[in-house]
């Protein structure tokens, strides 16, 4: 069984224009609503690859429920735990022109430590042996900083198996916590390793710092230049074809749930990488945070190069 977790969920609206311009009026050319939050789009992923997931998370107000409804619309089944805070609302402004965007997100709402604990009892009553989790996303106001490592401890007792794509704090948290994979962006891992690494094929002589804390896998999404697996004994560059990216939001997302749904099916984490690629790069090619079918993520996985560094 996978479960996706996330802790700050949004709806996602995109307003796509002729042109970004600044001290003036914008008109719309066209607007879409998603139901947002990294977990959601893991989700949505793998119902597309016709692997299922329960989403879990908080979520409260009527944007809320106006998620929980969406979900359940799309055939994705939720255990939210209810908060009483309003659910954030993000906003893409995507210029069409120049295929530049602007991303707006707000906070999010606070949680007690009551609803906290509602969740972290609701996990452990779900946790089974060789499960996967995936935790993803920023944190809303009121959870510590140590909740994904909270979560990850309880999961690793279980023998099953965390996903943890976040960053900053809770990322380096939560790798203390020795997840089975992380999946940084290449921004991402810079700042927690405190360097500036332009190269992917350099990647490598830094990662065995992370290795050595104790996680199994690492993930480096690195936009249009693909991906990097390290294992802590091999590690490979994964390289997509050439798309036209209307919108790379979310590709990332696609990208774990490739991996996670491979992983849930008994491949290795080699084997998961061009499937991995080829949805994150899929994703990429689709307006908002649309989700490819299995036909447009074969196609591209066909044309992923695999190189061992």
């Amino acid at each position: 069984m996978i479960f996706t977790v996330t802790l700050n969920p949004a709806l996602d609206k995109e307003y796509k224009v002729p042109q970004i311009v600044f001290d003036d009026v914008m008109r719309m050319a066209s607007m879409r609503v998603d139901f947002g939050g990294k977990g959601f789009n893991v989700s949505r992923m793998l119902k597309s690859l016709g692997a299922k997931s329960t989403a879990l998370g908080f979520v409260g107000g009527h944007t809320g429920d106006v998620i929980t409804t969406g979900l359940e619309s799309l055939d994705i089944p939720v255990d939210f735990t209810l908060i009483q805070g309003e659910t954030r609302t993000n906003i893409s402004i995507v210029d069409q022109g120049e295929h530049h965007y602007v991303k707006l997100n707000e906070s999010g709402p606070a949680v007690t430590e009551a609803e906290i604990n509602g969740l972290l009892k609701k996990i452990d009553t779900l946790i089974t042996q060789g499960d996967f989790w995936v935790l993803s996303g920023s944190l809303p106001l009121g959870v510590p900083d140590d909740i994904y490592a909270q979560i990850i401890r309880k999961v690793n007792k279980a023998n099953a198996y965390v996903v943890l794509d976040a960053s900053g704090l809770s990322l380096q948290l939560g790798i203390e916590a020795k997840p089975y994979l992380i999946k940084p962006n290449i921004h991402e891992l810079n700042e927690l390793l405190g360097v500036d690494i332009q190269d992917a094929k350099a990647l490598p002589n830094y990662l065995a710092e992370l290795h050595g804390q104790g996680v199994n896998n690492i993930l480096v999404s690195l936009g249009k230049e693909g991906a990097l697996l390290s294992d802590s004994q091999r590690c490979f560059l994964g390289s997509p074809p050439k798309i036209f990216a209307q919108n790379p939001i979310g590709a990332g997302d696609s990208m774990v749930a490739g991996m996670v749904w491979r992983l849930a099916a008994g491949d290795s984490p080699q084997e998961a990488l061009p499937w991995s690629l080829a949805c994150g790069t899929a994703a990429a090619s689709l307006p908002g945070t649309g989700v490819p079918s299995p036909a447009q993520v074969k196609e591209i996985y066909q044309a992923i190069i695999i190189e061992e560094l």
